[in-house]
């Protein structure tokens, strides 16, 4: 199976770059099949001259789109949805090919996609009304005014390469702005799917761009002064690099959803039968690949032996598999690349010599088909250690370990002792618990009785310390998108006198 890559796309076309000849590319990414490494999917060429051209497409854009009504930008919204709906199993497949999560996953996430659209004009629009404040003043009513930024990047993470882009898209679009998409560079078929719908509902030119590419490229488009609006979901190290890059320039907005550590607390009093599959797949869903991921659960000493013993049963019957092309159908499907497969076993290594007891060994696993599948692991440790380079590491990939602890007060303790703060769970059936995490946590989702997985769309998403940087994602994401402008208007038919200003001399 081969994607057709069609290149960037701006001025309301594709443009694919010259792979031969004079003006042929220096780069061509080349992207093979996870789940079957012995399948290129696909080859794109990146053409960094193209960065001037997708900016000033994205500047043009913005002249018209700002100006375009609410209710004409919702309409053109809206084909987007029915074009999404026209191609769904499409894109869902593409999602499993390329990063590798299993295909009911993968439909999950465009449903999501296409879902997306109705929250961001239904839930998320109100919030950026135009505000009215009558008689603030003498014979003055006040009004606050929302007003889009201006040509907005936004760069997209791999593991939820459609849906995580998508929201931050809508939120752009249907505050005024134009976008520029640089998915990630593991995903470009996928990504390149969600433009082919909003180029079928015929957006105006130069409001949708699309450019394919690797870091160098983001970095040459953080670069530019005409981008104002700014959008990461990735890492907390690239999160730091975007930082860097764009601190001195005051007129940019920058909006960061990075990592996560995440730990799940399992109070004495959990209703076990509920905690178990809750856990499984807050630890193991998408092969842990996921930034809101449990990593560590922390445990009452008294659930410790029982719970782990039935949690490690059920993680053995965990089904690993190609995402499409399977014999049974999978719960977990590969890790996206060499790279992230590398990552995980070096993991494994630095558990074992900070003598974590292993409970279930991650380990790289032979499948009909040669990929990056690995087996999930379990570890425990007595205590907390600060030092643990492996505690306080983001791992992104299937692998939790269980600390057991006495007090409530402790397992918070847990909870706020890496530099990360996205996402917590508690499970108990004390109400006096769970509001005592919601004050102590440090964390932007505290759920109670829930996975730390799955956020809902109608919320707020993001974290504190390294997680993000206070512009939560989901719901508020249109909150980035605008900035608010006031006006004073005076509507008394009285004129000002002469008389009226002190210290005058008439």
């Amino acid at each position: 199976m081969m994607f057709n890559i069609k290149g960037n796309y701006f001025n309301r076309a594709f443009h694919l770059p010259a792979t031969k000849g004079n003006n042929a590319v220096d780069v061509v990414l080349t992207k093979h099949s996870p789940a079957d490494l012995s399948k290129k999917l696909w080859e794109c060429p990146i053409d960094y001259k193209a960065v001037d051209q997708v900016v000033q497409s994205a500047q043009l854009g913005f002249q018209v789109w700002k100006k375009t009504s609410q209710e004409v930008r919702n309409s053109y919204l809206k084909k987007y949805q029915e074009e999404l709906t026209k191609i769904k199993d499409e894109i869902a497949l593409a999602i499993s090919y390329e990063m590798g999560k299993p295909l009911w996953e993968a439909k999950t996430e465009v449903a999501s996609v296409i879902a997306k659209i109705t929250v961001t004009i239904e839930d998320s629009l109100p919030r950026i009304s135009n505000k009215k404040i009558t008689n603030i003043m003498s014979g003055t009513n006040g009004y606050i005014y929302y007003k889009p930024i201006g040509p907005s990047l936004i760069i997209g993470p791999f593991n939820f390469p459609c849906h995580l882009a998508n929201g931050q898209i809508l939120s752009a679009l249907v505050s005024g702005n134009s976008i520029i998409f640089k998915p990630s560079e593991k995903t470009c078929y996928s990504a390149q799917l969600l433009i082919e719908c909003f180029h079928r509902a015929e957006f105006p030119e130069g409001v949708i761009n699309l450019i394919q590419g690797d870091g160098e490229v983001a970095r040459r488009l953080l670069k530019e002064k005409s981008i104002k609006g700014v959008f990461f979901t990735g890492s907390k190290e690239v999160g730091k690099k975007i930082l860097d890059i764009t601190h001195h320039d005051l007129s940019k907005l920058v909006s960061l959803e990075l990592g996560g550590k995440n730990t799940s607390i399992l109070h004495h009093d959990a209703v076990f039968e509920h905690a178990l599959p809750e856990l499984l797949k807050a630890c193991f869903l998408t092969s842990g690949q996921r930034c809101t991921s449990t990593s560590i659960v922390a445990i009452h000493r008294s659930l410790k032996d029982e719970f782990i013993s039935k949690f490690h049963d059920l993680s053995k019957k965990i089904i690993i598999d190609h995402p499409v092309e399977y014999v049974r159908e999978p719960f977990m499907g590969p890790l996206v690349d060499q790279s992230a497969l590398d990552a995980y076993l070096l993991f494994m290594g630095m558990a074992k010599r900070e003598n974590f007891e292993e409970i279930m060994r991650g380990k790289l696993i032979d499948k009909k088909f040669k990929g990056h599948y690995v087996s999930p692991s379990i570890h425990l440790v007595e205590k907390w250690n600060n030092d643990s380079m492996f505690l306080q590491s983001e791992i992104f990939g299937p692998n939790v370990t269980f600390i057991p602890y006495d007090t409530i007060e402790e397992a918070i303790s847990i909870a706020n002792a890496t530099e990360y703060g996205l996402a917590s769970a508690v499970f108990t059936r004390s109400n006096e618990v769970y509001q005592k995490c919601i004050e102590e946590i440090d964390s932007g989702l505290v759920n109670l009785n829930r996975s730390t997985v799955g956020a809902s769309a109608k919320l707020p998403f993001g974290g504190v310390k390294n997680s993000g940087n206070y512009r939560p994602a989901a719901l508020t994401t249109i909150d980035a998108c605008v900035y608010q402008l006031s006006s004073l208007e005076y509507y008394d038919d009285k004129n000002e006198t002469l008389e009226s200003i002190v210290g005058l001399e008439l």
